[in-house]
């Protein structure tokens, strides 16, 4: 299909993390351990806040409510970074490339929303700590993940018709290893004035409203940590939302990085490795930093191992 003399790319060639075919073992093997670690990793956490009645609180269902999404979003990249690794064939339709990008905003915008929900969370437990059980109802929790993941569906929706509205022509070479709005942009055959206005705006008002969620959240909550007389309460409350912290900060760091950029300022090996912690190392990380220094997982594990032992 042609538009004047230019072709209308209806496939692409994903490049992966190297086109050096040394590499690609290397990364194969790489990439396998890091996608069953964190599948491993998740599912894990997922299954410790199922079983363990002490971990049937508010904070903890918001936590297996980022495992499960971390689960299956680590999942919309890596099974096509180890297909690139081992095969030749590296091309990628543009209704695959269209579905990749679609999955991929989802869980994006969802986890947006989610890590909001989860700073309100903590204000409410830290701030009000005799309402908390009342005010984070079962309802008012299912209710904010559910409209996580509507939120995360409608901007994906209107991300990904907005971007796949375009042209694609010229090479079809995408040196990166997910189908993702700059390189797309590139090889856009068609005015893109509109589309980034419209794509800035989306990015904006959703990243800037959650970060704002966020930050006020945070905020009330240092005031309170700062009322509280005792050294070791502040310690207690702030490390609560230690772990929280970190999460924001690897995730909306990485996304601000890549996207909040001008075009002209792109750099693709930056790019790529920025990708690479929202996409592949935040999915890993999650489980490991809401577990490792936190005593009510450690136990659950614990009691789960010692009642398997005795069946094995």
């Amino acid at each position: 299909m042609g538009v004047g003399n230019r072709t209308i790319l209806t496939e692409f060639i994903l490049v992966g993390i190297s086109a050096d075919p040394r590499w690609q073992l290397i990364i194969f093997g790489i990439f396998l351990m890091l996608y069953l670690v964190t599948m491993s990793g998740n599912l894990t956490l997922v299954i410790l806040i199922r079983v363990d009645s002490r971990l049937h609180t508010p904070m903890y269902f918001f936590i297996g409510s980022l495992s499960f999404l971390d689960f299956w979003y680590t999942s919309v990249y890596t099974p096509k970074i180890l297909a690139n690794c081992v095969s030749e064939d590296k091309r990628i339709s543009l209704a695959g490339c269209g579905a990749q990008f679609f999955f991929s905003c989802l869980a994006a915008y969802t986890e947006c929303y989610l890590l909001a929900a989860m700073a309100y969370d903590r204000y409410v437990a830290i701030c009000s700590p005799l309402l908390y059980s009342g005010a984070m109802s079962t309802s008012l929790c299912t209710g904010l993940v559910a409209g996580s993941y509507i939120g995360g569906f409608l901007n994906a929706i209107a991300h990904t018709a907005n971007t796949f509205r375009l042209s694609f022509c010229g090479r079809n070479i995408i040196d990166h290893f997910l189908c993702d709005v700059l390189p797309l942009v590139k090889m856009s055959c068609t005015d893109t004035r509109v589309y980034v206005k419209i794509l800035s705006s989306l990015v904006g008002f959703t990243v800037l409203s959650c970060l704002l969620a966020i930050l006020i959240s945070y905020f009330n909550i240092l005031l309170a940590i700062l009322r509280i007389r005792s050294a070791s309460g502040r310690r207690k409350a702030f490390s609560t939302c230690a772990s929280h912290l970190v999460s924001v900060m690897l995730f909306y760091g990485s996304l601000l990085f890549v996207y909040s950029r001008p075009s002209s300022s792109y750099s693709l090996e930056r790019d790529k490795m920025a990708a690479l912690f929202y996409t592949i190392i935040n999915p890993l990380l999650n489980p490991l930093i809401y577990s490792l220094r936190n005593k009510d997982v450690k136990e659950a594990f614990r009691k789960v191992m010692q009642t398997i032992g005795p069946q094995a």
